[in-house]
């Protein structure tokens, strides 16, 4: 039976990506090195849950996404900046990873996967938010266009309001809800900018339009894609699509939705562990 971790390292560690950004993670457990990729507006802190079930048999990675926490911000945003800073951290870990991403968190351990193949030996996506079909309004393209100029005015608040009700489809009431929560909305707003890198890099995955086939050509890893029962029908069958185009395995988690990652991370546990014993070298 693994060892229970009695008090979690939350002791900062850093590494320098390609173009001298500084990446800063928590490491915490022993075993096979597991990245924790955050999903939109998030930062480390949302990934400390999930990070303390999986460091009872994994070594557990959990960063800052650059723009985000503790990490840097070099600017001039393209996705192979973000991958770089992921193979930096599977470097400083005896290279390589199994890669575990929510959300937009997981569109960018796709790409990453695909772009590291010899580095990435596994891949977990939980509910990469991919748009195929008619269930939800597609994200319009010029959205990150509209983010960046509001966040060049120094509206980050509107910037974050119009990501939230746009791109995650929030209701005008919950994301007035959103920013009565003083605290948690100023930490958001603080990361106001990475919702122009998170919406530019999900770009043509939410056009209401079948995947492409060729984006994740390099993709060599085993990969398994979860979905909640709860979450809503877009993510159903976006889902789906997307395990058939990649060849990954396909589960859904009874009980859970979009949050379960950041809430209630044990309900993912047992597909996830059965997952990476398979996968296991």
């Amino acid at each position: 039976m693994p060892k229970k971790n009695a008090s979690p390292d939350r002791s900062l560690h850093e590494v320098t990506s390609a173009d001298g950004t500084e990446i800063s993670y928590e490491r915490s457990g022993q075993g096979p090195t597991v990245i924790l990729v955050a999903q939109a507006l998030s930062d480390l802190r949302d990934n400390r849950r999930l990070a303390a079930v999986l460091a009872d048999t994994h070594t557990v990675v959990n960063y800052d996404r650059r723009g985000r926490g503790n990490s840097g911000d070099a600017g001039a945003w393209k996705a192979a900046r973000e991958i770089e800073d992921i193979e930096a951290l599977i470097d400083a870990h005896g290279g390589s990873a199994v890669l575990f991403g929510a959300s937009s968190g997981a569109v960018l351990a796709l790409d990453s996967a695909a772009a590291l193949p010899e580095k990435v030996v596994g891949l977990i996506a939980f509910e990469p938010p991919v748009i195929v079909d008619d269930r939800r309004a597609p994200v319009p393209r010029d959205l990150a266009v509209r983010l960046e100029q509001l966040v060049g005015e120094g509206r980050g608040s509107d910037a974050v309001r119009e990501f939230t009700r746009i791109a995650l489809g929030a209701s005008p009431f919950m994301v007035g809800a959103m920013r009565l929560m003083v605290g948690p909305w100023r930490t958001m707003v603080g990361m106001a900018r990475t919702t122009v890198y998170d919406t530019r890099l999900c770009a043509g995955l939410q056009d209401g339009k079948p995947l492409a086939a060729d984006r994740w050509k390099g993709l060599r890893a085993p990969s398994l894609v979860l979905v909640g029962s709860k979450s809503e029908p877009f993510m159903q069958s976006g889902t789906r699509e997307l395990s058939t185009l990649i060849g990954a395995r396909y589960a859904t988690i009874e009980g859970a939705h979009h949050a379960t990652p950041m809430m209630r991370p044990a309900a993912l546990i047992p597909s996830v562990l059965s997952f990476l014993d398979a996968a296991r070298p």
